[in-house]
């Protein structure tokens, strides 16, 4: 598989797939980090000489041209970004746009419409796909976060183009997250929350055959506190995975890997409750109680536990931490984590990067991946659409 700094470029027209999947309050973007993840790639294009053609997908618009989710604010803010003028297409194909492209010079930057307004992009059209491709002399695909999207701005596009390879954003998760992951240094803890264990399986028994110790936290914590036989009260539990849950723990005791769950749990009647009802231990959660975050000893627990670690992967928050009644132990568990100035610490999954940035620790982490579901699926060892594209599509 090729990347960008492989390949001539001088002179040529790239057709850059990034991800633009911004949040946007009354078309004003919310969060530029994806905008600034694609930045190193853009400017090495821009002063090798090459005119770009910026490509993304804004929400999920349920016909061809809803407004709200065009990406002008994108172009407003790359615009900024880059201190050169991003001209905004009408659409993403069409005579319109191919007459438009035709007249870029170098060092200029065009911004292709919202490629969602095309069913053909989900669906991986070919026609779809040949009418993106023939927009450029090469197609660069630096969008992580829809790797694992079988669509046609990150598949089948490489079947048209005249050549194909990967950006630098593209470069580094596949370094960090192939690479650094497949030998990673021991003792390995994989730190795995959020709301579903039925998310999480795939990812939790792909980590067995990986991981020394596993930390599982946030409501998927409580179907394994149900699978060892102890009742959860209110909580948000998944009946029907609990003896996957089961399964899971005594799959983990044959081949040695330490599970740590919850030792006490902060209760609530609610995730919008504006306090917590106090600390219990996972053994004791009352019948008319929700458990929404881990407790303090469990922290403490959590902390014992990395403090000998050398590699860290992190997915998924330890409670609901939207509150911050039910945000401490996300919030501690970012701080510890952030602290270890000893390992390799790897982060993937759009709420855990939530956490992180509201503590203002990113700068502490060694990675941040910029991929939720593509993250999830290269973590269980599944070959992602957009890498076999690349490296098929490669001439």
């Amino acid at each position: 598989m090729n990347f960008l700094d492989k390949i001539e470029i001088k002179g040529k027209k790239l057709l850059v797939r990034v991800d633009y999947n911004v949040p946007l309050k009354d078309g004003v973007i919310q969060d530029d980090h994806r905008i600034r993840a694609s930045l190193d790639t853009l400017n090495y294009a821009l002063d090798q000489g090459a005119a770009l053609i910026i490509c993304s997908h804004l929400g999920r618009p349920t016909d061809k041209r809803e407004p709200e989710f065009s990406l002008k604010p994108a172009a407003v803010r790359l615009s900024e970004l880059l201190g050169r003028e991003v001209k905004m297409a009408s659409d993403c194909i069409g005579s319109e746009v191919r007459a438009t492209v035709q007249a870029l010079a170098p060092g200029q930057v065009l911004m292709l419409e919202n490629l969602r307004y095309h069913a053909g992009e989900k669906a991986n059209d070919p026609e779809f796909s040949k009418q993106l491709a023939a927009l450029a002399d090469v197609y660069v695909n630096d969008a992580f976060a829809v790797a694992h999207r079988a669509h046609a701005s990150v598949v089948g596009v490489t079947e048209f183009a005249p050549a194909s390879c990967g950006g630098f954003l593209l470069k580094k998760e596949w370094a960090f997250l192939g690479q650094s992951l497949a030998d990673p240094e021991w003792p390995y803890v994989a730190i795995s929350g959020g709301a579903k264990i039925s998310t999480k399986m795939d990812i939790l028994n792909a980590l067995l055959d990986k991981a020394d110790e596993i930390i599982i936290g946030g409501a998927m914590a409580n179907t394994f506190i149900l699978a060892i036989g102890n009742s959860v009260g209110r909580s948000l539990v998944e009946k029907q995975r609990v003896s996957d849950a089961a399964a899971l723990l005594e799959k983990a005791s044959q081949k040695g890997v330490k599970i740590h769950l919850p030792t006490d749990l902060t209760l609530g009647q609610g995730i919008d409750s504006p306090a917590s009802s106090g600390v219990c231990r996972f053994d004791a959660i009352p019948e008319d109680s929700m458990a929404l975050d881990i407790g303090p000893e469990t922290i403490a627990q959590f902390k014992t536990v990395l403090t000998h670690a050398k590699t860290v992967m992190w997915n998924g928050p330890m409670g609901a931490f939207e509150n911050p009644a039910y945000a401490q132990g996300s919030l501690e568990l970012a701080r510890i984590v952030a602290g270890l100035d000893h390992a390799l610490t790897i982060v993937g999954g759009g709420d855990t990067n939530v956490v992180i940035k509201a503590e203002s620790l990113s700068d502490k982490f060694s990675f941040i991946s910029t991929g939720g579901g593509s993250f999830m699926s290269f973590m269980e060892g599944k070959e992602l659409p957009a890498f076999k594209a690349l490296k098929e599509g490669t001439k």
